[in-house]
């Protein structure tokens, strides 16, 4: 992780460029929810993969993963003790009480959208179902801190501290980030810091929030593959992400998980 934050490298969004992400966003929050209808039992990862790429490309936009520093998928595909980054493959086939999250980035337009969303597999466990409430729930959490005249330590901490409350440890290794021409863009954004702490938010920045919550200890390890990162003793973890811009008294969030919710109803966490 890099602590220097270059501040000149921060760039404020217009409000026609915001309007831009909240397009490259809008299509990744339906291309999540197509993926969530074939989310099942006996489904593979690389069939995920397959359904998201096309419907990102026949919505005229490019899945920005596919290719970034050589990753090989337009999803990142993470199952149960997987935290991130984990590879789409016909080799991994998801299973009744699996979880996975599902994270991934479009381009359209210029602009970039990054959101991702973790799904249970069938029925799961009660202990699952709380991490995935606490994960979510640190997310818009993080977001409330989101707003002009805050600092970027009041989003970590509140992140880190209502995980923490809960009984569960926040990734230290992977942080959010902004977003905008750039799929990464400063600032860089831990899900764990000090309140009052780091550099003022302004209106017009629009950064990338992104929880991942680990059921027991903190460590993780990067598989052979050289992107997987799993947690260190094989214990679930979750991620949700959202892209917002930071406004005047609430942060304008530009992802979305409302398509999600249309496919899922009942089982929308």
């Amino acid at each position: 992780m890099r602590w220097h934050i270059d501040v000149s490298m921060i760039f404020l969004k217009t409000d026609e460029e915001i309007e831009l992400l909240r397009e490259s966003n809008r299509i990744l929050g339906k291309t999540l929810a197509e993926v969530a209808k074939v989310i099942k039992p006996g489904v593979t990862t690389a069939y995920l993969d397959k359904i998201a790429e096309e419907f990102i490309r026949d919505n005229g936009a490019i899945p920005s993963c596919k290719g970034y520093e050589g990753y090989p998928a337009t999803l990142c595909t993470s199952v149960n003790e997987q935290v991130v980054h984990g590879i789409p493959s016909e080799k991994v086939v998801l299973k009744e009480g699996d979880i996975v999250s599902v994270d991934t980035c479009v381009l359209k337009n210029g602009f970039h959208g990054d959101s991702a969303y973790t799904f249970p597999v069938g029925e799961v466990s009660e202990d699952i179902m709380k991490l995935l409430r606490r994960t979510k729930e640190c997310l818009y959490l993080g977001i409330e801190q989101a707003v002009t005249g805050k600092r970027l330590g009041d989003i970590s901490y509140a992140i880190q501290n209502h995980a923490e409350t809960g009984g569960y440890q926040v990734v230290r290794e992977f942080v959010g980030h902004g977003i905008g021409r750039q799929m990464h863009e400063e600032p860089e954004l831990p899900n764990y810091g000090r309140r009052g702490n780091g550099i003022v938010l302004k209106s017009g920045m629009v950064v990338a929030i992104e929880p991942m919550v680990m059921s027991g200890r903190r460590n993780i390890i990067i598989e052979n593959d050289g992107w997987t990162a799993r947690s260190a003793d094989r214990k679930p973890a979750a991620h949700y992400e959202l892209s917002v811009a930071v406004q005047n008294g609430k942060a304008d969030i530009l992802s979305t998980f409302d398509f999600i919710k249309e496919v899922l109803q009942e089982r929308f966490i």
